[in-house]
């Protein structure tokens, strides 16, 4: 009789639905733009989407203008930075990461976890892992320089 009165208590926890997200936490996610996976790899839940956006997590753009399935940690409007302040280049990458640098469509291939570009004698480099800081930069191999690459 215990047995059977186990087997039946196992099989109804077994169909009961779990809630493990309470109310305020999921809040936190929906107003984030975090998922449970993506705070484990560093997303905050105490920032906004826009906030998060710019770490690297989400799309990089509003939530009802992209689509989850074709997330791309490159997504975004960038600019590359001369140490002096000035404007290098504007660099704009779609979810399919195509990439086009001051308006003009450039082939880009990942490297090493980053996605890599040239325009002319610059190459452009942007970390896939937005958790590394410092990591996205150009070098102009004529001119001998390099600086910043920041996603706006």
């Amino acid at each position: 009789m215990n047995k059977q009165v186990a087997m039946v208590v196992a099989a109804l926890l077994a169909h009961t639905p779990a809630y493990a997200i309470n109310a305020k936490y999921r809040q936190q996610l929906e107003r984030s733009g975090c998922t449970q996976v993506t705070e484990a790899q560093g997303c905050d839940i105490t920032k906004t989407k826009k906030e998060n956006a710019k770490a690297g997590f989400g799309t990089g753009v509003p939530a009802n203008e992209g689509s989850a399935s074709n997330h791309s940690p490159y997504t975004g409007q960038w600019v590359a930075k001369a140490t002096s302040g000035a404007t290098v280049a504007t660099i704009r990458i779609d979810n399919k990461e195509h990439v086009w640098v001051n308006g003009k469509k450039v082939n880009a291939k990942r490297s090493d976890g980053a996605l890599v570009f040239r325009d002319g004698s610059i190459t452009y480099t942007i970390q896939g892992d937005r958790r590394l800081k410092g990591e996205d930069f150009w070098a102009d191999s004529d001119a001998g320089t390099k600086g910043p690459i920041k996603v706006e």
